[in-house]
């Protein structure tokens, strides 16, 4: 089976969150079981650096490069006027004007690549709003391809004027309340949603979740309607990348029966991190996090003088809102011996947090999934998650059972609510026998992307099972 799979973001390649690991291990997972992959995605300012070892080649009016990797066959599309910039998706003070024409472009290329090149996809799985048009430009070019649909985080909709209709090349009989309208703009999500063969989403959790109206986004209703079509998958971790047994960016590798070493991994990060020695003693809580207020940054930040009080320090990694990046730099200025916060993307000191935190914090509003939680387990860090979504479905609470437990939820998205479940965490840091055996069960988890990657090649095979 070829399987083409496009996404906006593909790791190591572009990344600003889980996208692009998914985008960069699935079809990694999937030449396992035996399919041919594809993997489309635009050639970034940030890919030219990388100095790839790619063959340019021409299908109608798009330029691509090719480069193949670990069995998989990568294709960039090629076009400085929209992808070679600093960002992906913004500039600082929000998103290009021109989104709308760079990611019609990209979904044009896409359905050309699939009926034009020698690869002949049998199934399109598109990622996310950036490449929800695909299915309207394949209808357009009586293409029957089969194409699934990932919605990965469906508060992001790629919402732009009616008058983008003519730019981007789609007739007005799909400008209706059935189509790709959305209370008078144009949604590229919404045009994945109503014309794709079939839905998925990123955990059981969250496939229920964006069928309210609590969650939907507003999209609720219109997935109601294909509530046949919509699959609820899991994420997977890539233990190529994410092991500490193996990984070459953190101090020095452990395993569940070398978990001593860990310390070593806490005392490097400490350092790299710009924390004084001194909060070796205490618990260190480490957060990942796109900085938006979904991912609860704003309750991270109202907590932090409790987890002081409470006895622990904190490392934060990420970017995004201004607002936001804005207090994780003040909070860390007026707590210095305490916390850190590095305000930029750096996939080194993310490892370097997997491997020398003891805690791992993911207070969020909502989550699709959530990898860093599966990334926890292996590093034998504890994860302190809201219930909601992918935690929700990966996380056993600990003090609700001992045996199976492996992470400790709340459920209300409050300052009180999380401070209360990372003092929970430390009361049982404090007892070290109990937290080796912890750390050493949850490092034996698998949630790795085989039993995910399968479900989908079965996914694959039933739509294409359908082919006339």
């Amino acid at each position: 089976m070829n399987v083409l799979y496009a996404s906006a973001e593909v790791a190591p390649f572009a990344k600003t969150g889980g996208l692009a690991d998914v985008a960069g291990s699935l079809p990694k997972a999937l030449t396992t079981l035996g399919c041919r992959v594809a993997v489309l995605m635009p050639f970034y300012k940030c890919v030219r650096g990388m100095g790839l070892d790619a063959r340019p080649f021409k299908i109608e009016e798009f330029d691509f490069l090719k480069h193949s990797e670990d069995g998989v066959e990568y294709v960039f599309l090629v076009n400085d006027r929209y992808y070679d910039r600093e960002n992906l998706y913004s500039e600082p003070h929000g998103d290009y004007a021109d989104n709308d024409m760079r990611f019609s472009h990209f979904s044009k290329a896409i359905a050309a690549f699939a009926a034009q090149s020698d690869f002949k996809p049998d199934i399109i799985n598109l990622n996310d709003w950036q490449t929800g048009l695909v299915p309207i430009y394949l209808k357009l070019r009586s293409s029957d391809i089969k194409t699934v649909f990932t919605i990965h985080n469906i508060g992001y909709q790629g919402l732009f004027g009616k008058d983008a209709l003519e730019r981007i090349g789609i007739p007005r009989k799909f400008y209706n309340i059935d189509g790709i309208e959305y209370y008078g703009k144009i949604s590229f999500l919404k045009a994945g949603i109503v014309y794709a063969t079939a839905l998925t989403t990123v955990s059981h959790g969250y496939s229920k979740e964006i069928i309210t109206q609590e969650f939907g986004c507003g999209m609720d209703g219109i997935l109601r309607t294909r509530l046949a079509d919509l699959h609820g998958i899991v994420n997977g971790a890539d233990y190529a990348v994410w092991d500490p047994s193996i990984d070459k960016h953190i101090k020095i590798n452990y395993t569940a029966e070398s978990i001593d070493k860990k310390d070593e991994c806490k005392k490097d990060l400490i350092k790299v991190a710009g924390l004084p020695d001194e909060v070796r003693s205490r618990p260190l809580i480490g957060v990942i996090s796109r900085l938006a207020e979904q991912k609860g940054i704003d309750l991270l930040v109202d907590a932090a003088e409790d987890i002081i009080d409470l006895g622990a320090s904190m490392i934060i990694l990420g970017t995004g809102d201004e607002k936001y990046n804005d207090l994780c730099r003040r909070i860390a200025n007026a707590h210095p011996q305490y916390i850190a916060s590095h305000v930029r993307f750096d996939n080194e000191l993310a490892h370097k947090i997997e491997a020398g935190s003891d805690m791992f914090a993911m207070p969020s509003r909502y989550e699709p999934c959530g990898l860093n939680q599966l990334y926890s387990f292996k590093y034998g860090t504890l994860p302190v998650v809201r219930a909601t979504g992918g935690l929700e479905d990966t996380i056993i609470d600990l003090c609700a059972d001992r045996e199976k437990g492996n992470g400790i939820k709340f459920y209300n998205a409050t300052k009180a609510d999380l401070v209360d479940a990372i003092g929970r965490a430390i009361e049982l840091y404090k007892d070290k026998a109990a937290w080796k055996t912890i750390q050493k069960r949850i490092m034996g988890l698998d949630f790795s992307w085989k039993a995910s990657a399968l479900h989908y090649k079965e996914l694959y095979e039933k739509l294409d099972g359908t082919r006339h």
